[in-house]
């Protein structure tokens, strides 16, 4: 089915199959089916609160749901569909793990070891373990902290640059750590781009042709690419709107960058039927072997609640029916994504809103985890923009926002 209105676009397959039982904790088979109306509920409240438009797919045993509101092009007026690419940010981050956790089950990485034992030049702290940098344990400062400390002349600086790996790993080792390697979880960008220095000088192969050989062509994932330091993105493709940090100022259109400034943290392009059929081939064993696969789904809470937690280049989210889903999160300039599993890979959902730098967006947005797996409104959607509203996100994680 097909419904146009004025900025929406809702397509959807509304006949779900019944889901075939799961494995023991799985429980996709007693989830409630996805509530296409609180997607779009979501998708509104991110438009009233600054997106040009979003989109969301879910995948549920045969069935498949396509829900797009507002706008794919602001200046050409084009309307958001749920098949567009997107820049997904720190999703890439899953990617670049299974490439690293394929090498450690090949025997040419030990997560145990000293990172410095695979790098070219080593960290100022032989302590740093490949383990730390894929749990955000090894206390490197994120030095996207420093490049977006303001947001838009941040990105404008350094949206058309080409960086070596090295020289972000310098950026960010010029700063004190956060913490002791090991001691405490602190979300870092730093660690990734590290992570692709590491396997670049193990395997002497570029990051691009570990992705394409180990991932897109297993998977026939055919919209997703990397293409750094290229700056366009081809096909059919949403463009990305960027707020800056005086929110009386026009949103920037911030599509085309090399993201060289990310690289293996955060460079990656793909779509959401891609971005499902990702993570749900990952956790079930079509991409890492299942001692691998143990260790990047073995979750250590990262908020007071426990509601969310972190695995090895993976988050989890406990959502209010109580099922618990896998995947990860994503914020590159003018793009903010979820995409995230089921345990048992039957039901997954990836949601796009195309800005960026605005925490209210980005929450709301997370609600399309509880009407995709629970089929009900979060209590997510309902939170209003006040003046007092702080956030951070995955870019300069600790630079608070207003």
């Amino acid at each position: 089915m097909r419904i146009k209105n004025a900025g929406l676009v809702l397509a959807c397959c509304t006949a779900v199959a019944a889901l075939a039982a799961s494995p023991a904790g799985a429980a996709t088979s007693t989830l409630p089916s996805p509530s296409v109306s609180a997607v779009l509920d979501v998708q509104k409240q991110a438009m009233a609160n600054g997106a040009p438009g979003a989109l969301t797919r879910i995948d549920s045993g045969s069935s498949s749901y396509r829900i797009a509101s507002g706008q794919a092009d602001t200046v050409a007026r084009t309307a958001m569909d749920a098949d567009r690419r997107f820049r997904v940010g720190s999703v890439s981050k899953s990617f670049t793990t299974v490439v690293l956790m394929q090498l450690a089950a090949e025997g040419r990485i030990d997560l145990e070891a000293p990172a410095n034992a695979y790098l070219p030049q080593p960290l100022p702290d032989d302590r740093i373990t490949v383990r730390h940098l894929l749990s955000h344990r090894s206390g490197l400062w994120d030095y996207t902290n420093d490049m977006f400390y303001y947001t838009v002349p941040g990105f404008e600086e350094v949206r058309n640059k080409v960086f070596t790996y090295q020289e972000l790993i310098d950026l960010s080792t010029a700063h004190q750590p956060t913490n002791a390697p090991g001691a405490a979880y602190s979300y870092s960008n730093t660690n990734f781009v590290v992570l692709g220095a590491l396997i670049e000088n193990v395997t002497g192969v570029p990051m691009a042709t570990h992705y394409q050989q180990r991932i897109l062509t297993p998977l026939n994932l055919r919209n997703t690419t990397y293409v750094h330091p290229q700056t366009a993105i081809s096909g059919s493709y949403a463009h990305g709107y960027l707020r800056d940090d005086d929110t009386t100022l026009p949103l920037v259109d911030s599509t085309e960058q090399t993201v060289s400034w990310a690289q293996s943290a955060g460079a990656v392009i793909s779509n959401a039927s891609d971005l499902n059929r990702f993570f749900s081939a990952l956790v079930t064993g079509k991409l890492v072997p299942a001692a691998q696969l143990q260790q990047m789904m073995t979750m250590v809470p990262v908020n007071a609640d426990g509601t969310q937690s972190y695995g090895l280049g993976l988050r989890a989210r406990k959502l209010s029916c109580g099922v618990t889903v896998y995947g990860h999160t994503g914020t590159v300039q003018g793009f903010y994504t979820y995409a995230f599993t089921t345990a048992d890979g039957k039901r997954s959902m990836t949601s796009m809103a195309n800005t960026s730098n605005n925490g209210t967006v980005n929450t709301v947005l997370g609600g399309t985890l509880e009407a995709a797996f629970c089929g009900t409104t979060a209590k997510a959607t309902t939170l209003k923009t006040t003046e007092d509203e702080t956030f951070t996100e995955d870019i300069a994680p600790q630079i608070v926002r207003h």
